[in-house]
């Protein structure tokens, strides 16, 4: 089959990630440099059963792989869900000549890809795009770096104004399944509580924390919320609950939302994104397919799609109790 492969297309799912560009550029370029056609799939698999492509070549990703976002736009698609859908989107392909493609996107999307390739045997390759970084099979995903190194910022100019007023900040960041932007962001702003899904704290030690913190000589705290955390309802019914029994506290509430998807990619993820799509490709053109690529201990790796999908990554033990440490 691999020496069949002569069109790819490339497209981008769910929610979007700083590095996406980066990625559809890695695509593309790589596709040019090995002589395969690139087909660009606009709005995910919607654009895929509407039939909304467009030959790319490498100067059609001029310029890109700074910018946020996803040229090739993203769309949920509840008709790609059944298999009237999935018959639509493969006569699209089929149409237009498409022998393979890669889908950039987290995990709904890898399943999205799993069910059609299990129905018609059509060569797939993932790259994993998710701020979330919840994906099994790589220690990174594109946009994770970016996001918390968004988050930082943010935490470090809201610290600004909490130590000037003396202020008790909770920060909610994105994060509804797993914690790794809670975690990492608030070990890397130096926050002094960290609640995420993955640890049920109570809110008898939230306020035993602050508690302490107080008597420490802190005048000013940030606590980081995951919002999947499970102590409360939401940030907001924290916030009333620590007003109540420590009322000594100044108590405000920064919900940072979806700007930590937005921004110009780090570093990281740009360099991430580009070896991830060359490796993509180049994995069609060897014959391996239905198959996610992701990254451990720096080495590009393969991952089947049906355990990427499986489950969440762990959060990293070792990092909660560097966090514990740094808290005191």
């Amino acid at each position: 089959m691999a020496s069949e492969i002569k069109k790819i297309g490339v497209f981008t799912s769910g929610g979007d990630s700083p590095g996406m560009n980066a990625a559809i550029r890695s695509v593309v370029r790589t596709c040019a440099y090995l002589d395969i056609e690139c087909v660009g799939i606009y709005r995910g698999y919607q654009g895929m059963i509407e039939g909304d492509f467009k030959t790319l070549d490498a100067r059609s990703v001029n310029n890109i792989i700074n910018k946020g976002g996803t040229i090739l736009k993203s769309a949920r698609c509840e008709e790609f869900r059944t298999k009237e859908g999935r018959k639509k989107a493969y006569d699209q392909l089929t149409k237009e000549g498409i022998n393979a493609f890669v889908v950039i996107g987290g995990n709904g999307s890898f399943t999205g890809a799993l069910l059609f390739t299990e129905e018609y045997n059509f060569p797939v390759i993932g790259i994993p795009g998710t701020i979330d970084n919840d994906i099994l099979g790589s220690s990174f995903t594109i946009g994770f770096d970016t996001a918390i190194n968004t988050v930082v910022d943010a935490i470090d100019k809201i610290r600004d104004t909490a130590s000037s007023h003396n202020r008790l900040f909770f920060v909610e960041v994105m994060g509804r399944d797993v914690g790794h932007i809670a975690l990492n962001a608030g070990v890397g702003a130096g926050a002094e509580e960290i609640l995420i899904p993955e640890q049920n704290l109570g809110l008898e030690r939230l306020l035993d924390s602050l508690k302490r913190s107080k008597a420490s000589g802190k005048s000013s705290s940030i606590v980081i919320v995951a919002e999947g955390d499970k102590i409360g309802k939401n940030v907001f019914e924290l916030k009333e609950y620590v007003e109540e029994h420590l009322p000594i506290y100044d108590v405000r509430v920064s919900v940072l939302g979806h700007m930590q998807r937005g921004g110009n990619p780090t570093c990281f993820d740009r360099v991430l994104a580009s070896r991830m799509g060359v490796k993509a490709v180049e994995s069609i053109l060897e014959g391996k397919t239905n198959l996610m690529v992701g990254i451990r201990d720096t080495k590009l790796v393969l991952t089947p799609l049906a355990e990427a999908i499986k489950a969440h990554t762990e959060i990293d033990e070792e990092l909660i109790r560097v966090s514990d440490i740094m808290t005191t």
